[in-house]
């Protein structure tokens, strides 16, 4: 897909207070800051048109804008975070979506889903249920997209102690190429794919994201970085290290459109 535009949002002052399990210490807000930045200016570099999200102390979790809707050509669906204290945040993005979409489809209590655990890969969606995404939600989900011509595959992640999200382990780069970290489900709905599966010292590096041709990586894993230029693909390092501690990855911070 060629992506024009983005919705991002800054770290607020209170990042440092948001949700995570992570065990690597407390985020450097500043260091974040500058991190956003960099991750901005890819996007623009990758040809995107960013809009700015109002940033809320209130949301300390509010830069991970991709939990709070998922964009599909000619229509969006408003998402239902699985964590109380985040679904304040869909107020301001709906406010934004309204701007660019006429469809604006809604998941509703008791239903919950995180944009984190929906990987679109062409025309087939694969909707992770975890501890964010129930089984309610999921089934909104898939009522939606079956709707617009979609085909959907659940996944369920609740048994791993690992995946905060599907795309946590498991992002799609195009071109066929599904990306896997080693503590990922082996669903038999990816079979159909090129899997490039990462060793287990990289699987943070899974979740990353093609941009209009280049793949945006999380920098410090080689590995992942030679598979992608043994296959001619364009990689554009970025350092992740405050967004690690919160249990975000590249996917999180942008609603591409």
């Amino acid at each position: 897909m060629q992506y024009t535009r983005a919705l991002v949002r800054n770290p607020a002052p209170s990042f440092a207070l948001g949700l995570t399990q992570s065990t690597e210490g407390r985020p450097d807000l500043n260091t974040a800051l500058l991190q956003h930045r960099r991750y901005c200016e890819a996007l623009v570099e990758c040809g995107l048109q960013l809009t700015q999200l109002p940033c809320d102390p209130a949301f300390p979790d509010g830069t991970f804008v991709e939990d709070t809707a998922l964009l599909f050509p000619g229509f969006t669906v408003l998402t239902r975070p699985g964590a109380a204290s985040r679904q304040g945040e869909t107020a301001s993005t709906l406010a934004a979506l309204r701007s660019f979409f006429d469809r604006i489809d809604t998941i509703e209590a008791p239903g919950t889903v995180d944009g984190g655990d929906i990987c679109v890969a062409e025309n087939h969606v694969f909707v992770g249920i975890s501890a964010r995404t129930n089984e309610a939600g999921a089934a909104q989900l898939t009522q939606i997209l079956r709707a617009h011509g979609y085909s959907v595959s659940p996944i369920d992640i609740r048994s791993s102690k690992t995946l905060l999200h599907l795309k946590s382990g498991l992002t799609y780069l195009g071109e066929g190429l599904m990306i896997l970290s080693t503590d990922a489900p082996k669903s038999d709905a990816i079979a159909g794919f090129e899997i490039l599966e990462l060793a287990q010292a990289e699987n943070y590096a899974a979740n990353c994201l093609s941009v209009n041709g280049p793949v945006l990586i999380a920098d410090g894993y080689p590995g992942l970085a030679a598979a992608l230029h043994k296959r001619g693909r364009r990689t554009l390092a970025l350092d992740m290290s405050e967004f690690r501690k919160m249990d975000g990855g590249l996917t999180c911070l942008s609603l591409r459109f």
